[in-house]
């Protein structure tokens, strides 16, 4: 398959392109490069992909409307999968727009595109943050989510519902991925893995917010791929019957206390973490879990990388990757 992947730079984006390239899939991946984070981090995961066989990269902002419809327009894809967007629950306290640009004018370029192409099938991120003032764990797909607690989580709902009304107006099929928290080589600095790791390596104190009574489903990024690649290469099984859009959650379907992650760095990393315990920040969600039924059910989902084994990987990956600093 000939296949579009929005945010090709980013962490999922850099895994999922490489794991369909090697599956000998033809992937076009386009990314704005933008300075939320270190884009040296962003150049150095496209070198991954640069030599790969049927890669190939451009720079573009799926906000730009002129830019995404010339290329949907020149250009003929099987299959889209967009991960791309303005991500971060705090950030959206702080920079908003950037936030209504990416996540939801971004994301309707991207669903114009694909009716007008006619592309057979539409993958997009989500998030678990659309769950937000939800109580009841694991957090379910048929779960009320009209509470939203940040402005993130907001679009990222505002998506689902983007992409429901273009399934059933114009027939376009769409799979939604509620991402849980992924971790693992290449993972992004603003998150509690990196950001925890480089302040323990660093002798500098880690922040646990809420006194550090806070629980992630934490799913490692092989797990969280392959999950993507199997959506996206089956058809979708509703498309026919009148059935456009789908949701699933993807995480590993295990509450793990943040505290806990902490000593599964510190294990690692052989130091021991100075830690700060502060208040609740505005937009935080206190628990996430994920329920996997339906995930098993559609293609026998079954993670398999434990948290102190996936832990290894990523510490492993940053030594190298950050070698001499503090390693």
């Amino acid at each position: 398959m000939k296949l579009l992947v929005t945010g090709a730079a980013g962490f999922i984006g850099m895994h999922s392109c490489k794991r369909l390239l090697e599956a000998g899939h033809e992937v076009l991946g386009i990314d704005d490069l933008n300075a939320y984070y270190d884009p040296a981090l962003k150049q150095a995961r496209l070198e991954q992909l640069r030599p790969l066989p049927g890669f190939a990269f451009r720079k573009l902002d799926v906000a730009d409307e002129a830019a995404m419809s010339a290329l949907f327009a020149g250009s003929r894809f099987d299959a889209v999968l967009h991960l791309a967007a303005q991500v971060g629950v705090r950030y959206s306290l702080e920079n908003p727009m950037a936030y209504v640009s990416s996540n939801v004018a971004g994301f309707l370029n991207v669903l114009e595109g694909c009716r007008k192409a006619g592309i057979a099938h539409l993958c997009y991120a989500s998030s678990s943050s659309v769950y937000g003032a939800n109580i009841e764990l694991p957090f379910r797909e048929d779960q009320r989510v009209d509470a939203p607690i940040s402005l993130y989580a907001a679009t990222k709902r505002a998506n689902e519902l983007m992409a429901e009304c273009y399934g059933r107006l114009y027939g376009v099929p769409c799979t939604g991925l509620r991402f849980f928290t992924v971790y693992g080589p290449w993972g992004r600095p603003d998150m509690a893995p990196f950001l925890f790791t480089r302040a323990i390596l660093e002798g500098r104190p880690i922040r646990l917010f809420n006194g550090g009574d806070m629980g992630r489903d934490f799913t490692y990024i092989d797990d969280i791929v392959d999950a993507v690649v199997q959506l996206l290469e089956r058809p979708h099984p509703g498309a026919g019957a009148g059935e456009k859009t789908r949701l699933f959650n993807l995480g590993l379907g295990a509450l793990v206390n943040l505290r806990e992650f902490v000593r599964a760095l510190e294990r690692e990393l052989g130091r021991s973490a100075r830690i700060e315990l502060a208040p609740m920040q505005a937009g935080d969600m206190r628990e996430t879990c994920a329920s996997t039924e339906r995930l098993r059910a559609a293609i026998g989902y079954a993670p398999a990388t434990p948290l102190q084994e996936g832990v290894a990987r990523f510490i492993a990956w940053y030594r190298a990757h950050y070698a001499g600093a503090n390693a």
